[in-house]
Protein backbone atom coordinates (compact mmCIF):
# COMPACT_ATOMS: atom_id res chain seq x y z
CA UNK A 1 0.00 0.00 0.00
CA UNK A 2 2.77 2.48 0.79
CA UNK A 3 4.19 1.66 -2.58
CA UNK A 4 0.93 2.55 -3.96
CA UNK A 5 1.02 6.19 -2.22
CA UNK A 6 4.36 7.28 -3.66
CA UNK A 7 3.47 6.41 -7.12
CA UNK A 8 0.30 8.63 -6.89
CA UNK A 9 2.55 11.76 -5.34
CA UNK A 10 4.96 10.96 -7.91
CA UNK A 11 2.27 11.17 -10.68
CA UNK A 12 0.87 14.54 -9.06
CA UNK A 13 4.13 15.82 -8.79
CA UNK A 14 5.08 15.32 -12.52
CA UNK A 15 1.64 16.57 -13.68
CA UNK A 16 2.42 19.88 -11.58
CA UNK A 17 5.74 20.05 -13.17
CA UNK A 18 3.94 19.88 -16.59
CA UNK A 19 1.47 22.80 -16.11
CA UNK A 20 3.92 24.90 -14.45
CA UNK A 21 6.60 24.81 -17.47
CA UNK A 22 3.30 25.04 -19.76
CA UNK A 23 1.58 28.22 -17.32
CA UNK A 24 5.43 29.33 -17.70
CA UNK A 25 5.90 29.37 -21.59
CA UNK A 26 5.37 32.94 -23.67
CA UNK A 27 4.31 32.87 -27.18
CA UNK A 28 7.23 33.88 -29.36
CA UNK A 29 5.59 37.28 -30.46
CA UNK A 30 5.21 38.21 -27.22
CA UNK A 31 9.04 39.48 -27.56
CA UNK A 32 8.17 41.38 -30.53
CA UNK A 33 6.92 45.33 -29.75
CA UNK A 34 3.58 46.71 -31.41
CA UNK A 35 4.98 49.92 -32.55
CA UNK A 36 8.65 50.42 -33.58
CA UNK A 37 10.52 53.13 -34.51
CA UNK A 38 13.82 54.40 -36.70
CA UNK A 39 14.80 57.51 -37.48
CA UNK A 40 17.44 58.66 -40.00
CA UNK A 41 19.46 61.04 -38.26
CA UNK A 42 19.57 60.58 -34.78
CA UNK A 43 22.00 64.13 -35.20
CA UNK A 44 21.17 66.66 -37.80
CA UNK A 45 21.48 70.33 -38.72
CA UNK A 46 19.14 72.98 -39.56
CA UNK A 47 18.28 72.94 -43.14
CA UNK A 48 18.20 68.82 -42.64
CA UNK A 49 15.25 66.66 -43.25
CA UNK A 50 14.94 63.73 -41.18
CA UNK A 51 12.90 60.56 -41.94
CA UNK A 52 11.36 58.85 -38.77
CA UNK A 53 9.76 55.28 -40.24
CA UNK A 54 6.83 53.25 -37.76
CA UNK A 55 6.03 50.00 -37.96
CA UNK A 56 2.79 48.70 -36.71
CA UNK A 57 2.93 44.58 -36.53
CA UNK A 58 -0.01 42.73 -35.68
CA UNK A 59 1.18 40.28 -32.91
CA UNK A 60 -1.79 38.89 -31.82
CA UNK A 61 -3.62 35.52 -33.10
CA UNK A 62 -6.73 37.53 -34.66
CA UNK A 63 -7.24 40.23 -36.93
CA UNK A 64 -6.51 43.76 -35.87
CA UNK A 65 -10.15 45.27 -36.18
CA UNK A 66 -9.49 48.76 -35.44
CA UNK A 67 -6.32 50.95 -34.86
CA UNK A 68 -6.39 54.77 -33.36
CA UNK A 69 -2.53 55.93 -33.60
CA UNK A 70 -1.75 59.78 -32.77
CA UNK A 71 1.59 61.35 -33.33
CA UNK A 72 2.98 64.63 -31.16
CA UNK A 73 5.53 66.37 -30.14
CA UNK A 74 6.73 66.34 -26.78
CA UNK A 75 6.63 68.40 -23.70
CA UNK A 76 10.55 69.55 -24.22
CA UNK A 77 10.02 69.88 -28.31
CA UNK A 78 7.16 71.88 -27.92
CA UNK A 79 8.31 74.42 -25.62
CA UNK A 80 11.46 75.40 -27.44
CA UNK A 81 10.32 78.72 -29.49
CA UNK A 82 13.99 78.73 -31.20
CA UNK A 83 12.83 74.99 -32.69
CA UNK A 84 11.66 75.01 -35.80
CA UNK A 85 10.24 72.18 -37.39
CA UNK A 86 7.71 70.80 -40.00
CA UNK A 87 6.25 67.65 -41.18
CA UNK A 88 6.05 67.83 -45.06
CA UNK A 89 4.87 64.01 -45.65
CA UNK A 90 4.06 60.63 -44.72
CA UNK A 91 4.23 57.74 -47.15
CA UNK A 92 2.82 54.31 -46.31
CA UNK A 93 2.32 51.02 -46.95
CA UNK A 94 -0.94 50.60 -45.85
CA UNK A 95 -2.15 53.65 -43.97
CA UNK A 96 -2.15 57.39 -44.83
CA UNK A 97 -2.06 60.45 -42.53
CA UNK A 98 -3.86 63.49 -41.43
CA UNK A 99 -2.43 66.39 -40.23
CA UNK A 100 0.81 68.67 -41.42
CA UNK A 101 3.38 71.21 -40.17
CA UNK A 102 3.83 71.12 -36.37
CA UNK A 103 0.58 70.19 -35.19
CA UNK A 104 -0.27 66.39 -34.01
CA UNK A 105 -0.66 63.88 -36.46
CA UNK A 106 -3.01 60.73 -37.18
CA UNK A 107 -2.29 57.61 -38.47
CA UNK A 108 -5.36 55.29 -41.01
CA UNK A 109 -4.50 51.64 -40.89
CA UNK A 110 -6.00 49.62 -43.83
CA UNK A 111 -8.11 46.93 -41.97
CA UNK A 112 -8.21 44.24 -40.90
CA UNK A 113 -4.75 43.34 -40.33
CA UNK A 114 -4.17 40.01 -40.07
CA UNK A 115 -2.08 37.62 -37.49
CA UNK A 116 1.25 38.40 -38.03
CA UNK A 117 1.01 41.24 -40.69
CA UNK A 118 2.58 44.67 -40.64
CA UNK A 119 2.21 48.16 -41.79
CA UNK A 120 4.65 50.66 -42.41
CA UNK A 121 4.57 54.72 -42.47
CA UNK A 122 7.40 56.82 -43.10
CA UNK A 123 6.74 60.36 -41.59
CA UNK A 124 9.51 62.87 -43.24
CA UNK A 125 9.80 66.38 -41.17
CA UNK A 126 12.47 69.31 -42.28
CA UNK A 127 14.26 71.06 -40.08
CA UNK A 128 14.24 74.87 -40.57
CA UNK A 129 17.46 76.47 -42.29
CA UNK A 130 16.88 78.96 -38.98
CA UNK A 131 16.21 76.36 -36.22
CA UNK A 132 17.58 77.02 -33.02
CA UNK A 133 20.62 74.68 -32.18
CA UNK A 134 21.54 71.89 -29.41
CA UNK A 135 17.83 71.24 -28.78
CA UNK A 136 16.13 67.48 -29.10
CA UNK A 137 13.07 66.93 -31.34
CA UNK A 138 11.10 64.14 -29.94
CA UNK A 139 7.70 62.92 -30.34
CA UNK A 140 5.00 60.19 -28.39
CA UNK A 141 2.79 58.04 -30.26
CA UNK A 142 -0.33 57.39 -28.48
CA UNK A 143 -1.61 53.95 -29.93
CA UNK A 144 -5.26 52.23 -29.10
CA UNK A 145 -6.18 49.18 -31.25
CA UNK A 146 -8.90 46.38 -30.77
CA UNK A 147 -8.51 42.72 -31.91
CA UNK A 148 -10.57 39.68 -31.14
CA UNK A 149 -13.74 40.53 -32.39
CA UNK A 150 -13.58 43.79 -30.94
CA UNK A 151 -13.67 42.42 -27.87
CA UNK A 152 -9.85 43.19 -26.44
CA UNK A 153 -7.81 46.01 -26.80
CA UNK A 154 -4.72 47.19 -26.64
CA UNK A 155 -3.36 50.72 -25.74
CA UNK A 156 0.13 52.94 -24.75
CA UNK A 157 2.20 55.45 -25.05
CA UNK A 158 5.44 54.82 -27.21
CA UNK A 159 8.19 57.14 -27.54
CA UNK A 160 10.02 57.85 -30.99
CA UNK A 161 13.84 58.23 -31.13
CA UNK A 162 15.04 61.37 -30.68
CA UNK A 163 16.65 63.56 -33.23
CA UNK A 164 19.52 65.72 -31.70
CA UNK A 165 19.44 69.23 -33.67
CA UNK A 166 23.64 70.33 -33.91
CA UNK A 167 24.88 73.29 -35.51
CA UNK A 168 28.35 73.49 -36.42
CA UNK A 169 30.86 75.80 -34.65
CA UNK A 170 30.82 79.27 -36.49
CA UNK A 171 34.37 79.53 -37.89
CA UNK A 172 36.80 82.23 -35.63
CA UNK A 173 37.16 85.35 -37.47
CA UNK A 174 40.26 85.86 -38.73
CA UNK A 175 41.10 81.66 -39.05
CA UNK A 176 40.71 80.40 -42.96
CA UNK A 177 41.76 77.22 -44.49
CA UNK A 178 45.00 78.35 -46.47
CA UNK A 179 48.25 77.38 -46.00
CA UNK A 180 50.45 80.67 -44.05
CA UNK A 181 53.77 78.54 -44.52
Amino acid sequence: MRLTHLRRIALAAVLAIAVALLGLAQPAAADTPDLTFTVDQPVAAPGSTVNLTMTLTNNQATDVAFVYQSIQPTWATSQRSDLKYSFTSCTSEGATCTGTGTTGLGVNYALPLAPGASRTVTLTFQIAPDSGCNGSISFYSYLYYEYNGHQSAKDGIHNTPVTQVDCPPAPQPGSSNADHS
